[in-house]
């Protein structure tokens, strides 16, 4: 027995892993997403996991939650690590990569990414410290077509809608509704009272009351503002519900227009998938105008399953160029581990095998590694097993992980190649140069 000390593994809060036959499923909805992503032509980019801090503080009120990058037997002298963090979204890498390959890119930009982020949160059910999501942005040069606004929803519900998920909704809103509605009512800050109406969800009308009245605001502006918030509708009655409330400004009247294009463009989707909710607020100070947030209909409090929304000046902080921008992200992960911990993943193949050569003995394995080379020209994905042990044992390897097919190279010189197929138990002879499933 080893005096070497045992390290128990046990699994890091926040950070998921899957096993192999839940990790297929999840490689699968990657590449449905990409597919759908491709099918609108968006271009595919990667980003480092790391980016200068200074990049990263450029969204504003992120500064708790990135991880910061620190060699553990870093020189004292080297403080150039201390300058880097682990990206904790990908729209901020996205848009210091547009300005850095301005000169090499075709405008309109219109890339996804699909990467692992990290957020130094406390975990909880529907939030992770490392999780994957999955965005696709528009940037273009001075300004971005409206058409946008609509089309990344519209991308969004076709992607969605082929995978197997709970009914969800998508919620839809325009930031320059709610500061132009703001503004109208006198209200000094409003983007203090766009953060605080985001936190209605969670803490209803009194608790955004009790941060208005905090923030200085009378009855006579905090009222209307929380009537504001309960205006919801899938048609263009919206607009007229908010210009119903006696509210008028030049912004106000801008953003209804542009959630108006948005809601008609979108009114040939089934019914009540795309809604109009003016409680959408998302806090982020970088949203200019359209945003987006989607929440499962069965369990809006466990959070956003898709969220975004249109920014005018996040690219342009790193160029001396106009370079807005609109883009919406799916949180797979947040989706994918709430159908795992429900039990509503029907986990794949514990692996990717479709067949299995066997080693009949030292003599045969030249041959055995010629049928699987032969068989993996042909497209199958093909394992030699990996010892001379006994047929049977080899047989049941196969077995446990789920592989359909074994093959059986000649076991004397001259004889014939034979394969069995586990789900039938069948075996008979076949040739590997012309062999196929079910043939």
């Amino acid at each position: 027995m080893s005096d070497q000390r045992v390290i128990r593994p046990t699994p890091i809060s926040g950070f998921p892993e899957w096993t192999p036959q839940v990790r297929a499923v999840e490689q699968r909805w990657l590449d449905h997403i990409r597919s759908g992503f491709e099918s609108f032509g968006f271009a595919s980019v990667e980003t480092p996991s790391v980016e200068n801090l200074d990049v990263l503080m450029a969204k504003g009120e992120t500064s708790q939650e990135v991880y910061t990058l620190h060699r553990l037997q870093a020189d004292d002298s080297d403080d150039s690590d201390a300058k880097l963090g682990l990206h904790f979204d990908l729209t901020v890498p996205f848009a210091r990569y547009v300005a850095q390959h301005f000169n090499e890119l075709t405008f309109p930009f219109k890339r996804y990414q699909m990467q692992r982020v990290w957020r130094g949160e406390r975990p909880q059910e529907g939030r992770f410290r490392e999780f994957t999501q999955c965005d696709i942005d528009v940037i273009n040069v001075d300004s971005v077509p409206l058409h946008f606004d609509a089309e990344l929803p519209r991308i969004v519900h076709r992607v969605l809608s082929g995978l197997d998920i709970p009914a969800w909704t998508l919620n839809v809103n325009n930031r320059k509704v709610l500061q132009g509605f703001y503004e109208g009512l006198g209200i000094k800050d409003p983007i203090a009272v766009i953060r605080a109406v985001d936190k209605l969800h969670k803490i209803g009308d009194d608790g955004v009351r009790a941060i208005l009245e905090g923030e200085g605001l009378t009855a006579e502006q905090i009222d209307p503002c929380l009537a504001l918030a309960r205006v919801k509708g899938t048609g263009v009655e919206v607009v007229e519900s908010v210009r119903a409330l006696g509210v008028a400004s030049e912004l106000l009247e801008e953003g209804l227009e542009e959630l108006a294009f948005v809601l008609n463009d979108l009114a040939d989707l089934p019914e009540d998938s795309v809604v109009a909710d003016l409680s959408i607020a998302r806090g982020l100070d970088y949203y200019t105008g359209t945003v987006y947030e989607a929440s499962f209909d069965d369990d809006p409090g466990y959070g956003s399953i898709c969220a975004g929304g249109r920014y005018e000046n996040l690219a342009g902080q790193f160029i001396r160029r106009r370079l807005p921008g609109v883009g919406i992200s799916i949180g797979l992960t947040r989706i994918f581990a709430k159908l795992v911990a429900e039990g509503r993943i029907e986990g794949g193949r514990v692996c990717p095998t479709d067949v299995m050569v066997v080693v009949p003995s030292a003599d045969q394995r030249a041959e055995a590694l010629r049928t699987g080379e032969l068989l993996r020209e042909r497209g199958f994905n093909t394992e030699v097993f990996h010892s001379t042990a006994k047929v049977g044992k080899q047989i049941q390897y196969a077995s446990k992980k789920g592989i359909p097919f074994v093959w059986f190279p000649p076991f004397e010189q001259g004889g014939e190649h034979e394969v069995k197929d586990m789900a039938r138990g069948e075996q008979g002879t076949a040739d590997p140069a012309a062999w196929t499933p079910g043939g």
